[in-house]
């Protein structure tokens, strides 16, 4: 049995609303992450991006909707979240099955051509600092001259005392929001592990358990920036930080 879109479309809002538990200025990330791709690809008639991590499509939706002449290639593991994608936001990207770091993602999202930008956000902080380095390395390959790596994460200082205090804005942003109150992470997992529609997805994401559990690697904004200059981007800065709560830019020579 597929998904219906009105499944879809229920379980996809449902994340959206969960997601800002976790991301008070959520939204105001994805804009300045499009701010930027909208930066890097003025003048291109058909912008080719990638998103990293895409889960149920939200920013490659918000891209599509801001450059609707962008092709965009959106990959994840998760095979409950990309068929949510694939149905809901049906028209927005083509979606690809892969574990990013893997032996041979890069293979898997049949690329005809440089990239303009790869976008990530929520989604890189799971990978080990070896694994996030060859990454960094792959992407920089994929992407064209000029081109730009852009990530939205929880990136923490790296004093405690710092890392408390990014921590404790971020916090009495929510509170103010009221999202601190919204559906959590496990919440919504339990309840759509209950969904009749998502049987046969959750059962294959259980196969999968292993790569799916991945931590957090707890990497400090400076330490991405390391990482991405020994990676081959030269020129990386932040342009826009609430609490701990980044969007890192690096761009190709």
């Amino acid at each position: 049995m597929g998904v219906s879109m009105e499944t879809a479309r229920l379980w996809v809002e449902r994340w959206e609303h969960q997601q800002e538990h976790y991301a008070t200025d959520r939204e105001e990330r994805f804009t300045v992450i499009a701010d930027v791709v909208e930066h890097v690809t003025a003048g291109r008639s058909r912008p080719y991006l990638l998103d990293l991590g895409c889960g149920p499509g939200s920013l490659a939706a918000r891209l599509a909707a801001r450059l609707p002449h962008a092709e965009i290639v959106a990959v994840d593991m998760d095979p409950v979240l990309l068929e949510l994608g694939r149905v809901h936001h049906a028209n927005t990207a083509r979606y690809v099955d892969a574990v990013i770091g893997d032996d041979g993602w890069t293979g898997a999202l049949r690329l005809d051509r440089p990239l303009d930008a790869a976008v990530s956000t929520t989604a890189l902080h799971y990978l080990p600092e070896p694994d996030l380095l060859r990454t960094y390395r792959q992407l920089a390959a994929l992407l064209r001259p000029g081109g730009a790596l852009v990530n939205g994460d929880h990136l923490p200082p790296a004093d405690s005392r710092c890392a408390a205090l990014t921590a404790h804005v971020g916090r009495r942003r929510a509170e103010r929001r009221h999202t601190c109150h919204h559906e959590d992470w496990t919440s919504w997992w339990t309840a759509a592990a209950r969904e009749p529609e998502l049987a046969d997805l959750f059962s294959r994401r259980q196969q999968r358990r292993a790569a799916l559990s991945g931590n957090d690697n707890g990497l400090t904004p400076a330490r991405h920036t390391e990482l991405l200059h020994r990676a081959g981007f030269h020129r990386v800065t932040p342009v826009w930080q609430f609490g701990d709560s980044h969007v890192l830019t690096a761009l190709r020579d």
